[in-house]
């Protein structure tokens, strides 16, 4: 993406070009209550401080990184308007699924109206200046970061906060959709606290319209489960093919609770999410999905960190891709225990699926266990189709190309089915299955099997 700069990081004095535009005047020039300015002056200050991201750091191992120039870019948005393919989007999603407890279209970064249906009583959904508890939110569950989440606390122009009060139960999924434009900068961010014994789930989708003007993305999204709490969060990215999306999903949980989070890839030129997701409290489980298909030159990176911090916590993981064409994929995680976090359970698993000859995937599982009496596990596997599955679908008279793109679509089946929002299901499985039409047409995958 753009003009590849110096290798290695940067500090301040060597950032005029990208300083200019992402400067401190600029973020103070957001709107919005004064503690928010207050931080947002404060996360430019740490942004100026922290070197930007390099491929010689190990989290940015494999990744191109170093090809992204911040000078091309600026916090200025796009005049505000009405964005009527966000508005069209946003009523399909909701169409797909069944029915919302709130639902709200960020267009750039800025939300436009909130709305909440009378089943989510007694919840707090809006800007920074709606809710009390905003202020405490922001920030609980990521806490400090890389130079880009630095980036998106000082220039984030409207975040998101979602409250829900504790022994409240929110019958049907919040939505947010993103929609960025093609050209832009945009810095979505989402909070969302669930109560001691709260029940809630979030859809996010991230699109926007397709173009050949690069555009960078960089959400950050919060998710904190009080004691007893359920929280289920899934994301869908569909941004055009020449954005770059730069994301990070925090999450942690209490004793007791349960974080549930699915995240699909299907759009951009370089998408990454890294998820870090913390039990915190005894009996906290936590379950991390994540599906991603890669066509063309696509780059999809996934990081992920299993924090277990407390006795008996338990987290699974899954995550599994495929790519295609000249297309790439990563995945790095860890699992970290730390010491007292005795009898955890943490499993960590990827699959990929190499389907052409050009395309690559690296799969790098990393254990840090300063425990003894625990349950750790990690597995990966790249390759192409398992001949065996191709054989025994032919020997009953499908033909070839039949039977691998009924092979690949069982792939993403297995893993769509096992997401933690049932009514995000057919909306997921729709996006997925297009995608490899698409992508893949009738040289794999049969239109209507």
């Amino acid at each position: 993406m753009g003009a590849t700069r110096v290798h290695g990081p940067h500090s301040h004095s060597e950032r005029g070009s990208t300083l200019h535009t992402f400067s401190a005047e600029a973020s103070a020039s957001l709107a919005g209550p004064g503690w928010l300015r207050e931080r947002r002056a404060a996360g430019h200050q740490a942004f100026t401080s922290t070197p930007l991201p390099s491929e010689s750091e190990e989290v940015w191992r494999y990744s191109p990184i170093d090809r992204l120039a911040l000078d091309e870019f600026g916090p200025e948005l796009p005049p505000a308007g009405p964005a009527p393919e966000g508005r069209a989007l946003q009523a399909a999603v909701e169409a797909a699924l069944g029915s919302v407890a709130g639902s709200v279209l960020v267009h750039n970064g800025r939300a436009g109206t909130f709305v909440v249906g009378p089943a989510a009583t007694g919840l707090s959904f809006g800007r920074a200046e709606d809710g009390a508890g905003s202020p405490d939110m922001l920030g609980s569950a990521q806490r400090g970061g890389d130079a880009l989440v630095r980036l998106n606390d000082a220039f984030a122009p409207d975040p998101v906060f979602l409250d829900v009060p504790s022994g409240v139960t929110v019958d049907g999924p919040v939505l947010l959709v993103h929609w960025c434009d093609p050209g832009a900068a945009t810095f979505p961010r989402l909070s969302v606290r669930a109560g001691e014994g709260a029940t809630v789930a979030v859809v996010e989708v991230f699109a926007g319209a397709p173009g050949a003007d690069r555009s960078l993305i960089v959400p950050v999204t919060e998710l904190s489960a009080a004691a007893g709490a359920s929280l289920s969060y899934v994301s869908l990215q569909v941004l055009g093919d020449a954005a770059w999306s730069v994301g990070r999903l925090a999450a942690r949980g209490d004793a007791g609770s349960s974080v549930r989070t699915f995240t699909v890839g299907l759009g951009g030129s370089y998408a990454r999410v890294r998820a870090d997701v913390s039990v915190e409290g005894r009996d906290a489980r936590s379950e991390i999905l994540s599906a991603y298909f890669g066509d063309g030159s696509q780059v999809h990176d996934i990081r992920t960190l299993q924090d277990h911090a407390a006795p008996r916590t338990n987290s699974e993981l899954l995550c599994q891709g495929a790519v295609a064409d000249r297309s790439r994929s990563v995945y790095s995680g860890l699992i970290r225990v730390h010491r007292g976090a005795v009898r955890s359970d943490a499993r960590q698993t990827n699959h990929n699926l190499v389907l052409d000859e050009g395309a690559h995937a690296d799969s790098v599982p990393n254990l840090d266990i300063l425990e003894n009496d625990v349950k750790c596990s990690h597995a990966s596997t790249v390759g192409p189709i398992d001949e065996d599955q191709r054989y025994y679908i032919e020997s009953r008279g499908v033909a070839p190309e039949v039977a691998e793109g009924l092979i690949v679509r069982g792939f993403f089946d297995a893993i769509i089915e096992r997401g933690p929002i049932p009514a995000a299901t057919p909306l997921l499985e729709r996006e997925v299955h297009d995608r490899l039409e698409a992508a893949l047409g009738g040289r794999r995958v049969a239109a209507g099997v």
